[in-house]
């Protein structure tokens, strides 16, 4: 017995130390899955927003040119909207109008003002901009992309949307759509 004491102690102690490794090991699985939980949550966010700037292109299909205009993006800064005043045919004010507002609900939506928090704007993603380029003026097809900063390291992006203000990093993500205007005029 005298060679047994401190023994109880010494196995407590190992179980301890068992258990705070395990535990640690929980929490480092809940912090990874958190962030990919939130990626999960930014890619359908930026889904939603392309998907919704191609039914309103779609919906306003004979002035498309507008929505592109020579714009590299709408971002969440402060800059000015790019006016609808040239397209192919000339657009009529009510077309004009309707492209504007558009782009201006589209770039309200990145800033996140579809979800709000106790007055906070919290439904976008992480710096995002919106871009919509017109790739083939002659088909008139046209690329709706929506940039953001993930928070993982993933492959880089080919995509050019975003570069500018996120950066060409790993953490930059980036979903695009193309689509072609039908032209339904008769011959």
């Amino acid at each position: 017995m005298k060679n047994q004491t401190g023994m109880m102690l010494i196995e407590a102690l190992v179980s301890l130390v068992i258990a705070a490794i395990a535990l640690l090991g929980t929490v480092t699985l809940m912090a990874k899955s958190t962030r990919s939980e939130m990626e999960s949550y930014q890619r359908v966010q930026a889904l939603t927003l392309v998907q919704d700037m191609v039914s309103r292109i779609n919906a306003n299909r004979q002035v498309a040119a507008c929505y592109s205009n020579g714009a590299t993006g709408l971002s969440t800064t402060s800059a000015p909207l790019p006016a609808c005043a040239t397209g192919a045919p000339t657009p009529t004010a009510n077309q004009a109008a309707t492209a504007n507002a558009d782009l201006a609900a589209w770039k309200n939506a990145l800033l996140g003002s579809s979800e709000v928090s106790g007055g906070s704007k919290v439904g976008a993603m992480i710096g995002a901009v919106g871009c919509i380029t017109q790739t083939d003026p002659t088909n008139q097809i046209y690329r709706v992309s929506v940039a953001w900063q993930g928070l993982m390291p993933t492959a880089k992006p080919s995509l050019t949307c975003g570069k500018d203000s996120i950066g060409d990093t790993s953490l930059r993500r980036v979903i695009s759509v193309e689509i072609q205007i039908a032209n339904l005029t008769t011959t």
